[in-house]
């Protein structure tokens, strides 16, 4: 497991190994949100990180990026050994997507 302070560093990386399943693939389906749009948002430079949550024996990421599309999602993953697993993600609130083109033109 990754410590806290090297998550900054995890979001917005130029490559990763991605832990994909049946299961995880149907949860981003339901949101409408492919494998592909979901390791867009996670890898985009820009992306922000916006909490860890801590409980149960994995901690959960939960960042904004944005796919080649120019689709913000929000992002919620976390790490099997050295590899990222989205666990769901969705397109971002209005709030966030403001957010999200604020730090990005900072």
């Amino acid at each position: 497991m990754l410590e806290q302070c090297c998550y900054n560093s995890v979001v917005g990386q130029v490559a990763a190994d991605f832990d994909w399943d049946d299961a995880n693939a149907r949860h981003l389906a339901l949101h409408n949100v492919t494998q592909g749009e979901a390791e867009q948002a996670i890898l985009d430079p820009h992306a922000a990180l916006l909490e860890i949550q801590g409980g149960g024996n994995a901690e959960r990421v939960k960042a904004l990026g944005m796919t080649a599309a120019g689709r913000v999602l929000t992002v919620i993953f976390t790490f099997r050994g050295d590899a990222m697993r989205p666990i769901t993600a969705y397109t971002a609130s209005t709030r966030l997507q403001e957010l999200y083109f604020k730090q990005r033109a900072t």
